[in-house]
């Protein structure tokens, strides 16, 4: 908190705004004000003023905060946002943007993708945090179309009851959502051997149309079979679009038949204004994230510890342009490290440059450790793998230039788990304790071996081990990220004697 140099924070919860006032009391001085959502009680508002600090609520601050201002419209160059990364690796940097930087980003992504896609009948459903320039670029494009904007009730268990009222018709997500998505509905189908035989024969005929370039939700096998599934996110969806992290070619085709509609996934980071590539409306093959934005321009640079070279069309992603950030806040080292001489701003992500121009993510350069051999672990892209086991709720790999193999913190998916046990005759004993059962572990295990050989993962690449463990990671508990990322440093401290144990196991 203290780098940022806040003097006025809004909180949602009294309990944040009392975690603020405990940093004032801590040396944060330059804290002079909380303004609280939630109703706050006069106990409050003196224990605050102790610390000298004021706590007003939200309602207090729109009375007295109502002055008759002049309008100063901004000019580019003035600062619009300070967003602050997510922090997988290390403590989150400000990235300091400029109108510039977020209008240019907003017109490339609508002229490249949206230009005549939405209007005033259109809907979007904001769920993801604010936090995370994506969600910000897609709400000013939907108020830069006229469309409506909805905000779920907070709760991301009550997520599916907000759509089914809202019935948007676009819907950004992040592929954690869509890999559950995919396993619920699988795992339901293989129930029944007749739901499976003809879930399966409509799922080919519609593989068949999107080959050939048709994507549609109007065909026979939509209307006895998919239209379910398709009610799920309201009925009414054009646009699925992934960000954040890669989305699996199997996950991506199959949502494109089931849904019936344009899946599109980009590829982008704060530092950028959120968008560097997208795919294109009519796009239906995948395994790439588009061609490169109109308000970018995108080189690839030579990574030869990795095995990377540009003269091949692989290396390390660099862009630059008009939505470039201007800095991180209060950080002239990072920002030193992070843009070159000439202006390229070198991502961390490594790239590969397709015959027909567009862009692949194929590798991570800054999150990766080296095993004993001296090969090289990208952690997230065989997490991404792994998620697509109907029993993985949640994944965290990790290892070490001193073991020969990565393992694995599994978080199994309660009612596949459950499901599953009654399947095969073990007595139920609630997922905390199934979670010590050495059964369970080798299914797990077993699957997502099968995933490791479909998706042509390397052996070294593959897990020996893994913990299961009862409890999902999440931002409350400080194993997530705002943006549902995992962080890495901390759930590698949390679950270090875990992964000691896997070690001298094997």
């Amino acid at each position: 908190m203290s780098p940022a140099k806040m003097s006025v924070v809004v909180c949602a919860k009294l309990s944040q705004a009392k975690q603020f006032v405990r940093f004032r009391a801590e040396g944060g001085t330059q804290l002079q004000c909380i303004v609280v959502i939630e109703s706050i009680e006069q106990a409050d508002i003196d224990a605050a003023r102790e610390e000298n600090v004021d706590l007003i609520s939200f309602e207090d601050m729109v009375v007295c905060w109502i002055v008759d201002y002049a309008l100063q419209p901004p000019s580019p160059e003035d600062v619009c946002t300070v967003c602050y990364t997510s922090g997988t690796t290390g403590d989150p940097k400000g990235v300091v943007l400029t109108h510039e930087s977020v209008l240019s980003n907003v017109a490339a992504v609508m002229k490249q993708t949206f230009s005549k896609n939405f209007g005033p009948e259109d809907v979007h459903i904001s769920y993801l945090p604010l936090a995370h320039m994506f969600e910000r670029i897609c709400q000013v494009i939907m108020f830069h179309c006229g469309a409506r904007v909805g905000f779920f009730r907070g709760d991301v268990k009550l997520l599916l009851d907000d759509i089914q009222e809202l019935k948007p018709t676009y819907f950004p997500t992040v592929p954690r959502l869509l890999n559950r998505i995919y396993n619920k509905v699988m795992t339901r189908v293989k129930e029944s051997r007749a739901k499976s035989m003809l879930f399966n024969f409509a799922l080919n005929r519609k593989m068949a149309l999107l080959k050939s370039g048709v994507i549609s939700r109007d065909t026979l096998w939509d209307k006895l079979v998919f239209r379910r599934v398709q009610q799920s996110l309201g009925g009414r969806v054009k646009f699925i679009i992934s960000g954040s992290a890669p989305l699996s070619s199997v996950v991506h085709e199959w949502l494109r038949c089931v849904f019936g509609c344009a899946v599109l996934e980009g590829y982008g980071q704060t530092e950028y204004s959120a968008g560097v590539s997208f795919n294109l409306p009519h796009e239906y093959r995948t395994g790439h994230v588009g061609p490169v934005l109109p308000c970018a321009l995108l080189k690839v640079v030579s990574v030869p510890e990795m095995d990377y070279f540009a003269e091949q069309g692989r290396g390390e992603v660099c862009v630059k342009g008009p939505s470039r950030m201007k800095e991180y806040f209060l950080n002239p080292e990072k920002t030193r490290e992070t843009i070159d001489e000439d202006g390229w701003l070198h991502t961390g992500d490594i790239g590969r440059i397709n015959e027909n121009g567009t862009l692949s993510i194929i590798d991570r350069k800054k999150h990766h450790f080296k095993l004993f051999a001296g090969e090289y672990i990208t952690p997230e892209r065989i997490e991404g793998v792994y998620s697509r086991s109907s029993f993985v709720l949640q994944v965290f790999l990790d290892g070490d230039s001193s073991q020969r193999f990565p393992v694995a913190i599994v978080v199994p998916d309660p009612e596949v788990v459950l499901t599953w046990v009654m399947h095969h005759g073990i007595a139920e004993t609630g997922i905390a304790q199934l979670c010590k059962s050495e059964v369970l572990k080798k299914a797990i295990l077993d699957d997502i071996r099968r995933l490791a050989v479909e998706a042509g993962l390397k052996g070294f690449e593959q897990v020996q081990d893994i913990h299961l463990h009862p409890e999902p990671f999440s931002v409350d508990n400080g194993l997530l990220t705002p943006t549902l990322k995992n962080k890495r440093i901390v759930l590698r401290r949390f679950f270090s004697e875990q992964m000691k144990n896997l070690y001298n196991n094997n």
